[in-house]
């Protein structure tokens, strides 16, 4: 059974990341995807929007899947549903991705595991930008 990083680690992790892939992200302002996506873009991280039904982001140009990314990025942040997630898993192995981390929510056992075999750090059932406002209250 997969369990989440420390704390700590966590901080690390958002401290040396500059990169998120955001697969799931919206443009409706109610959206978790785009509010936290924009405080995470706010707060110096280059922004990789994923989604196959848009085209733009906030401007931005957005991708299909994460193995269309131009380059690697360090975290898939990821707001679909736990039953989703499975199908996920190859292609953040295949995309090269330092983390997948999965929003608060979100579990998937079996991914983790494809994830974490391949040596990819996973976070589940935690959002980001929470994680984030914590690290910089203590640090």
């Amino acid at each position: 059974m997969y369990s989440n990083p420390s704390t700590d680690e966590i901080h690390t992790i958002l401290r040396d990341s500059k990169s998120i892939a955001v697969v799931g992200i919206s443009e409706r302002e109610t959206r978790a995807s785009k509010y936290v996506s924009e405080y995470m873009q706010r707060e110096g991280y280059t922004i990789y929007p994923v989604n196959p039904n848009l085209d733009t982001w906030n401007g931005l140009k957005v991708y299909d899947s994460v193995v269309d990314l131009p380059e690697k990025v360090d975290i898939v942040d990821v707001f679909r549903r736990s039953s989703h997630i499975l199908p996920l898993a190859g292609d953040v192995v295949e995309a090269g991705a330092k983390v997948m981390w999965l929003q608060q929510g979100i579990v998937n056992q079996e991914a983790a595991e494809i994830v974490s075999d391949a040596g990819i750090k996973v976070i589940m059932d935690s959002c980001i930008m929470v994680e984030h406002k914590s690290m910089k209250l203590v640090f």
